[in-house]
């Protein structure tokens, strides 16, 4: 098995160092710049696949129930996330609709399932295929998920119309609420991580 490569490049700055090996909570920082270089990895993969996990089940519940639930004058109506999208899409908005549909549902699942292909299988020392391009797009779609922007945005809404109709919270805004919280969690994992992982030998095997 390959070795982790022994230099390292600022991202910062470019500045080119030698990898020095790290304690545990320890990181080093670029001298120049002083942005992070690297952190040790602890025992991120163990933490991070549970979380994952939760995460999707959470994520089937915010997109599977009702978000809200609105009774005006005896009439209610409630609707689903992917609901709204084909509200907004009928109302002649397809780029919001398109854009709600990317940063709340389509990035944040690729993310959770690329995170979770890639999780299971080097939990049990073993490289996934596709390794490296998966990395690649989990990295670039890390400023793309927008879902604590759209809690927001439905919470200001609720806020704005309880003084004009009943409003009544659904599972699915519950369920956003954890995913929030946990996908902040998930999404610390630095994906630097996962070279060591794949590429740094464990104790007992073999380089």
């Amino acid at each position: 098995m390959k070795e982790v490569p022994d230099a390292i490049v600022c991202e910062g700055c470019d500045a080119v160092y030698r990898r020095t090996p790290l304690r545990p909570r320890e990181a080093s920082h670029c001298a120049r710049c002083g942005t992070e270089l690297d952190r040790h990895a602890g025992d991120q993969g163990a933490r991070v696949l549970p979380l994952t996990v939760a995460s999707l089940i959470l994520f089937a519940i915010a997109n599977l129930f009702p978000i809200v639930e609105i009774e005006l004058r005896g009439l209610s109506s409630q609707t689903t996330l992917a609901g709204a999208v084909i509200v907004l899409t009928g109302e002649g908005m397809s780029v919001v609709a398109l854009l709600v549909l990317a940063t709340t549902i389509l990035f944040p699942l690729l993310q959770l399932c690329i995170l979770f292909y890639l999780l299971v299988p080097m939990a049990r020392e073993r490289r996934p295929a596709g390794f490296g391009v998966l990395v690649r797009i989990l990295q670039s779609l890390r400023p793309w998920g927008m879902i604590e922007v759209f809690l927001l945005g439905v919470l200001v809404a609720i806020v704005k119309l309880s003084s004009l109709a009943q409003v009544v919270a659904g599972p699915a805004l519950w369920g956003f609420m954890g995913l929030t919280v946990l996908l902040t969690a998930v999404l610390s994992f630095n994906p630097r991580t996962f070279w060591e992982m794949a590429f740094e030998p464990r104790p007992g095997q073999k380089a």
